[in-house]
Formats: structure tokens, sequence, C-alpha cells
């Protein structure tokens, strides 16, 4: 039987490469756009996140070379990838490598923040497909350790943020030094007004495939905005990442994701930070063990709203809200991947709420707006919540403080506190590997030893160490005090 990816003109060769990942069907954006970019035409596509738009453009970069036959000249690459963050480049050459090897392309992804020597040297033995981000392709190109004149076929991933004022100069100097007839290509979750300024100046007659509507979520996505008080912000953003299953939270600055990260940590959450002022290794460390479950909650600046694609992200958590709809859309988009279902919380201060309906509105998004109870954040985040000493989350936790082991007490007989699950009726099923007890299941239908569960005292309580009342005010009654007195007995 002849593959759907045959069909639309994919070479046999690379259809068996993406069978060995059990891919078979083409997604929307794929299916719309191949016909045209195998033949070598222009493309402008946009896709929702995760729609598959990495094979999109990876399939007919490969095929286009490999039909060349052509060896790459010393500083001069064959085809050229675009990337405006360290992350994606990495993650845009893991998905391009394979179908590289099948053909004996050479591949080659440079970013900054690391030596460039090696870099250099993998130039000058030639490069037949080289991933960037501008900075650093930019910086080798003045140094005169490569050039654009032999590329075939350019590719602008994330074209709507490459067009942003920041980027804009340094992507126009790099396509005016490409060929004028070679291929673009261009592809975007949003398209808009300054994606036309690529557009118009650098593509040729191009043919414009539009896969889903520019603005809407999955149906499996749903959205929510929690009303809590600035006090209880913190008390909300733990519990919900102290749920099973993988969670980021974004935050608005660099400070605060560090900050919050750290004071997760404190509490007994594993959990890494991801964003700007952090060096390449450090960044790389925090996310391989996000991406591996090792460490499930990552909290990050807008560095990780489109630079990370983990598939199995069961919930966005928007700690400090985006200033705009487009940054809400990317961030978003980090769950509901690849057919699984997702939530997305945004916690909003009273001060805050009016910013957050426009920015819903502009989003063309209808969330579901509640009071931070512990009936709602159970519901959201459904499972049994668990905190680890300070010596488990440190064996966890790149880069994390070693803290004073605290004397044992209660704790699940899972091994690890938010380990145990069972398979139940989730959010997909784990596939990272670990030694959590039990298949990732997803927030619901989880199943745990009965020791180690966090109570119901109040936030509050939480807050004060007294008071086990709990008012049901912003995150009261969620179970937050008693997995503090456990934390403390151990």
């Amino acid at each position: 039987m002849t593959s759907s990816f045959a069909r639309l003109g994919v070479p046999t060769n690379l259809v068996d490469v993406l069978a060995t990942f059990d891919i078979d069907t083409p997604t929307p954006i794929q299916a719309a756009t191949l016909p045209d970019s195998l033949a070598g035409r222009d493309v402008l596509g946009r896709g929702r996140t995760g729609s598959g738009k990495t094979f999109a453009f990876a399939l007919p970069v490969v095929a286009r070379l490999a039909a060349d036959r052509q060896r790459p000249a010393a500083g001069r690459p064959r085809a050229l990838v675009l990337a405006p963050t360290r992350e994606l480049a990495a993650q845009i050459a893991d998905s391009l490598r394979p179908l590289a090897k099948a053909d004996r392309l050479s591949l080659l992804t440079i970013f900054g923040g690391v030596n460039q020597n090696p870099q250099v040297r993998a130039l000058r033995d030639g490069v037949d497909i080289l991933v960037a981000t501008p900075g650093r392709l930019l910086d080798l190109r003045d140094q005169g350790h490569l050039a654009l004149s032999d590329v075939a076929v350019t590719v602008i991933d994330e074209a709507d943020h490459m067009s942003d004022m920041g980027f804009l100069p340094g992507v126009k100097k790099i396509l005016a030094a490409t060929p004028t007839r070679s291929q673009r290509l261009l592809f975007s979750a949003t398209l808009d007004n300054a994606v036309n300024v690529l557009v118009k100046q650098f593509l040729h007659d191009p043919v414009v495939h539009e896969a889903d509507s520019a603005q809407s979520p999955v149906a499996s996505m749903q959205h929510h905005v929690l009303t809590v008080d600035p006090a209880d912000r913190l008390d909300v953003v733990a519990d919900l990442t102290s749920a099973p299953g993988r969670t980021i939270v974004f935050t608005r600055t660099k400070h605060g994701a560090k900050k919050l990260a750290k004071q997760l940590v404190a509490r007994g959450i594993p959990a890494v930070d991801l964003h700007g002022n952090l060096n390449q290794n450090a960044r790389t460390r925090h996310l391989e063990a996000f991406g591996s479950g090792r460490v499930e909650t990552l909290v990050a600046t807008d560095i990780a709203a489109r630079g990370i694609h983990v598939d199995d992200v069961a919930l966005v958590v928007h700690a400090d809200p985006p200033t705009e709809h487009k940054a809400y859309l990317h961030r978003s988009g980090r769950t509901a991947r690849a057919g699984h279902a997702g939530t997305v919380v945004t916690i909003a201060t009273p001060d805050q709420r009016r910013d957050v309906q426009g920015l819903m509105r502009a989003a063309k998004i209808s969330p579901q707006v509640s009071a931070a109870t512990a009936d709602v954040l159970r519901a959201l985040a459904p499972g049994e919540r668990h905190l680890l000493t300070a010596a488990e989350v440190a064996d966890r936790t790149p880069s994390a403080p070693v803290q004073q082991q605290q004397p044992s007490g209660h704790r699940s007989a899972g091994g690890r506190g938010r380990g145990g699950r069972g398979a139940g009726a989730g959010r997909g099923e784990q596939s990272a590997p670990s030694n959590r007890g039990g298949a990732r299941g997803g927030r619901g239908g989880a199943t745990k030893g009965a020791s180690g569960q966090r109570g119901g005292s109040s936030a509050g309580a939480r807050r004060s160490g007294g008071d086990p009342a709990g008012s049901n005010r912003g995150a009261a009654a969620f179970s937050a005090s008693a997995g503090r007195a456990q934390r403390r007995g151990r």
C-alpha cells in the first residue's frame, strides 16, 4: 500500500525514516504544503503550534539537497534553517538528523552562548544543512567563516517572531545574502503584517497555506482564568505544580522565573528555570531534566513559548499573564500537542482582571473564570499532591541547592513522592524513562500509596503555620499545610 507521504511526493527512503517513528499520516499542514515545497515553490505556511511544521519543511529540504547530489564547499552551506532560539534550533536539528542521515547529508547547528571554534571547524569541513540562530550566523559570516551564496533553500521557522523588530534587521541581512532565486519557506503559527514585510521583499510568487484557524486552539485544550489574591499566588502555583504530570509555568521576567523556581524547590517540588540569563550549559541541563521527566515543572520566560517541544505537557500555567495575545497563544501551545489533551491556566490578581479579559478577547478565547478554591484546583490538576525531601529534590534538580536533610517521617510507598501513578484515565502515557513507579497516566485516575497526602488545611495555614480552618479565598483549602508539616517531620 502506498504511503500517504509517498502520494504527496516524499521520496521513499524518507517515508521509511518516518515509519520508524510511527509517522505514516501527514498532518494538515504537511498535506497542504508538501506538494508545493517539494516542487520547489516558495511557501508561506501557517499551522498552530504542535501541528507538524518541522517535518513540513524538513522533508523538502532534505529531498531537494539529495536530488542535487552536490558536495558542500567549505564554509558554504547548501540549505539554511533559521530559528529564533537556541532550544528551537536544537530541536529542529533533532528532527532533521535522521532524515539527513538517510541521504548522507551533513548537518550542523550553530547558536550563541557556546564556544564558536567547533562550529567554525565543522563549517570548514563543509555542511549540507545549517540550522542557526540569526545572531551567531551573522557573527560567523562577518568573521569570514561562512558565506550563504550556495544556499538552495532557506527556511524561517516561527516567521512571525523572526519578523519582530529585534530580529528583523538580521533576518533581512541573511535573506539578502542568499541567492535571489533560491527557494524560501516561511512557517509560523500566526501570519500577520510583520511577516508580510519578509514575504513582499524575499518570496517569489509564494503559495499560502493555512491549515487551521489562525487563533483557535485545538478542541482538546481547555482555558481557565483563576482569580487569585496576590498573597495566594505562590500557593496556587505550588499546588498546581505538585500534581502529577509535566507543567510549564510562564513568568514575565527572567528574575521572576529564577525566583519562582527556587520557591518551588524550597517547598519540595522539583523545578528548573529557563531564561536568557542562564548560560547554554545550564539551559541544556535544565531542558534535559524536564524533557526526560526527571523534573516535571519548568518555570520559564517567553523564551520557552516557541522553543520547547515536549508532547506530554499536561498543564501550562501563566503565573504572569502575557502582555499580548500572540504570546498567550504560543505559550499555551506548549500543551495539547500530538493529539493529547491539555489545560491552560492564567492566574489573575484583581488588578489584572481587566487586562486578562482584553487579552482573551484578542486571542478569541472564552475561558472559564473561577476563584482558586480547593475543588477548582483539584479539577484543573487532578491527582494526589506530594512534596519531596530536600535530598530528593536535589537529586532530581540540576543546580538545586542541597539543603540539610530533615528526619524522615511519613512518605508514600511509591519511592518518589509524585510517582507511583497508575495508568488511569489521564493525559497521555509516560514515555520518558524515569523511576516514578508507574506510567505517567496523567492527572486523572492516578493511584498512589495512601501515606504522604497533603491533608486539607488552608493556604493561609501554610503561610502562618497555624489556622487550619481555611477560608477558601485564593488558594485556600488546597491541602498545602499538611504537606509542609510532612516535610518538617522528615
